[in-house]
């Protein structure tokens, strides 16, 4: 690593806040934390996340307060989920693709295991062309972020499919002041954003939101990447009894630069923004509508959600460049339409017993989804080439007739239906519990148009949760916690339409659900005056762990996996204008089976599972016109070869800084600067097979690189109206 050590960063924040740099914002939120049955009262907010200290059910979930979310530098909008602690955002491509997602020990790809929802809409994609669950968050206009409430561990009954590791629920803004902010930064970056609210006699409310933005990046080729989001939200009563419909588009493009050979940066082929391949692009399109509706009906609380959802992707990438058609490269256009709906409903109804009181949650959660998904083999993104190319695990490549153009082209329907109950039972003051229930069904068909052969199957997966809760004594509690969950496969591995996804190493069949069980204790603390700490010790088995694959641009099914780990991490408010967090989470993954030959593993390392995550930052507002934020991201060791110790990556180190002046009659100046010490480390490492021209048939296995972007600048003037 090549930044100043954390003694120097906690020296730098200190002497910012120094500087007059003052008071966290912190104003009164209600967290709508249906899934997890929390009290919906509203909880007077004393740090940059919710003190639920005598509410929350597990010792790590939490809500990310709105003053959190102004305050904190992000790069890209999807980096507002580092809030959550131990969670790392990065990329390994261009913006217009899905960003990468770490946390316990878990490198979550383009969104597996980490289940994000906005406006209870769930992101996450199941069987799409690129990546299982991929969560793309490109359409989130951050300005219209209301609260971020978060879970870890299958350990909560409302939340189901690739929420076992981590879950993210988005709240957005019912109202915001008529606003505009102009952006301009190094690199070529603009943005125009412009917002506002209408309120209606009635007591009704339309928010409105357009954001337009260009960024080229360091790359070369620049990237030129464009991008427009569109929101527009009616809401209208209040939080227990009133309505919300909610309508978004988002529409992108641009270049690609994928993790590029190592040995081809120091060889001079390319710079160290460069691209072997300069047409790998993207393109995506989305709208949603989504509605919401909360009732008093008898003596409880119905909560109903729907929404609909329709996408468009399509990805150029060259992984392995010339290593599988020595003649005109390995591109890859990859093209996903879907169709999504769905929605939730729940009913809550508390009463007493006998001195003890109980709180029941019945709820539905269910989601179908339609989509049409195929890989193509291409040359400079406007050739389909009438053939493709497969690699076996030894290394053998066999080239195919593409049918109709396409290597793989697949009509997938899903339906997933998910009954639940949780209790929450208050014995004492000071001893509680919260049990759960949830029923998974699952229905999976696959036309081929490759093969084409039609394909069913359905699986039910019953996942108990229970939590045991002991306090508050001495403004401190206690959580013991266990569940089960699960993370939905690929139905082409399942049914085999695509060869390399199908059966594993071991010849046991991909299941259409791999559960998973998870154990976690912890404590979260006032005690001492002015610091609020957390703390949290885990176990997490998975029956099957997903793995990359770069030849296909896939995630694929792999041996059972454990983690083990600890977190902490502490919110300190010396003074009231000043805000010090810091949270450092530690892992231990590995490969937990009695087998690894049987899945082609020599050792139980697992590639790209990071040992470390650490975070630390300064949120400063109010004293006089001067407010911002101070972050800093620390990514840890991980091998690099699945199955093996070494090589491994050492991660990176960044920092990012914004400060906010404000200014007479509504304005405000805004200036960022990321990458502050511009490191020049990777934003992310990989280790497999590649071949440039001239090199050996069977290419070389190596590092392949994504840097971080150097140091950059952003300015943005806005006006409140």
């Amino acid at each position: 690593m090549k930044n100043p050590g954390f003694s120097s960063a906690m020296a730098l924040a200190l002497a910012i806040s120094n500087f007059g740099m003052a008071q966290v914002a912190l104003a009164d939120d209600t967290a709508s934390d249906a899934e997890n049955g929390a009290d919906k009262s509203t909880i007077v907010v004393t740090a940059s996340r919710q003190d639920l200290l005598g509410k929350a059910s597990t010792a790590s979930e939490g809500t990310v307060t709105r003053a959190e979310v102004e305050l904190r530098p992000i790069y890209r909008a999807s980096q507002l989920f580092e809030a959550v602690p131990g969670l790392v955002v990065t990329i390994h491509s261009g913006e217009g693709k899905a960003q990468q997602y770490l946390i316990r020990g878990y490198n979550l790809d383009h969104g597996t295991d980490f289940a994000s929802f906005v406006d209870d809409m769930p992101v996450n994609r199941p069987t799409n062309a690129h990546g299982q669950g991929y969560s793309d968050l490109n359409f989130l206009i951050p300005q219209l972020v209301a609260g971020i409430d978060y879970t870890k561990g299958p350990y909560t009954a409302g939340i189901g499919d690739f929420g076992s590791v981590a879950s993210a629920h988005t709240r957005l803004l019912d109202d915001m002041p008529a606003q505009m902010a102009v952006t301009i930064g190094t690199d070529g970056y603009q943005e125009l954003f412009g917002g506002g609210t209408l309120h209606f006699s009635n007591g009704g409310k339309l928010l409105g939101a357009v954001d337009l933005g260009h960024y080229d990046g360091p790359w070369q080729p620049k990237q030129n990447f464009k991008k427009v989001n569109a929101a527009l939200r009616y809401s209208q009563g209040t939080a227990t009894d009133g309505f919300s419909l909610t309508g978004m588009y988002y529409k992108s493009g641009g270049g690609l630069i994928t993790d590029q050979p190592e040995r081809a940066i120091e060889e001079g082929v390319i710079g160290r923004y460069g691209t072997l391949d300069p047409t790998d692009h993207s393109l995506s399109e989305r709208f949603s509508l989504s509605g919401h509706l909360e009732k008093g009906l008898g003596s409880g609380q119905l909560s109903v959600s729907a929404y609909a959802i329709h996408s468009t992707m399509t990805l150029w990438n060259n992984f392995t460049h010339y290593l599988l058609d020595p003649v005109n490269g390995d591109q890859e256009e990859q093209d996903e339409r879907r169709t999504t709906i769905g929605g939730a409903a729940s009913y809550k109804v508390k009463h007493d017993l006998g001195g003890i009181s109980f709180e029941t949650v019945v709820g539905l959660n269910a989601r179908y989804d339609g989509a049409f998904v195929d890989r193509k083999h291409t040359l400079r993104r406007t050739t389909i080439l009438p053939y493709c190319n497969a690699q076996d695990d030894d290394g053998n490549t066999t080239t195919f007739s593409a049918v109709n153009g396409n290597c793989t082209a697949d009509h997938v329907r899903l339906l997933d239906l998910a009954p639940y109950v949780q209790e929450t039972v208050r014995f004492t003051p000071w001893l509680r519990a919260v049990v759960g229930l949830r029923e998974e069904y699952y229905h999976a068909t696959d036309r081929s148009e490759i093969d084409g052969g039609s394909y069913a199957q359905h699986q039910w997966l019953a996942q108990p949760k229970a939590n045991l809760i002991i306090g508050p004594f001495a403004k401190t509690e206690f959580y013991a916690s266990w569940g089960k969950g699960f993370h939905s496969n690929d139905v082409r591995g399942v049914f085999g339409t695509v060869a390399a996804e199908g059966i594993q190493a071991s010849g046991v069949a991909t299941p259409l659900l791999s559960s998973t069980t998870g154990v976690e204790l912890g404590l979260r603390s006032n005690l001492i005056p002015k610091l609020q700490l957390q703390l949290a010790v885990f176990q997490q088995d998975f029956g099957s762990e997903l793995t990359y694959n770069p030849d296909t641009g896939q995630d694929e099914a792999g041996a059972p996996s454990r983690r083990q780990g600890l977190e902490v991490g502490g919110q300190y408010h010396p003074f009231k204008w000043l805000e010090l967090n810091a949270d450092l989470a530690f892992s231990k993954p590995r490969y937990h089976t009695s087998d690894l030959a049987a899945y082609g593993l020599d050792q139980p390392y697992i590639a790209d599972a990071p040992n470390f995550i650490y975070s630390a930052g300064v949120l400063v507002n109010g004293l006089g016109p001067i407010s911002g934020g101070l972050q800093w991201r620390r990514l840890g060791t991980h091998s690099l070869n699945d199955g093996e110790k070494y090589p491994q990556d050492g991660g990176y180190s960044e920092w990012n800084l914004d400060v906010s002046y404000a200014l007479p009659a509504g304005l405000k100046f805004t200036a960022s600067i990321f990458n502050l010490f511009n490191s020049k480390d990777a934003a992310a490492d990989y280790y497999y097979t590649s071949r440039l021209q001239g090199e050996p048939a069977e290419g070389i296995t190596g590092f392949q690189t994504h840097p971080l972007e150097p140091r950059s600048a952003r300015f943005t003037l806005s006006k409140t109206f």
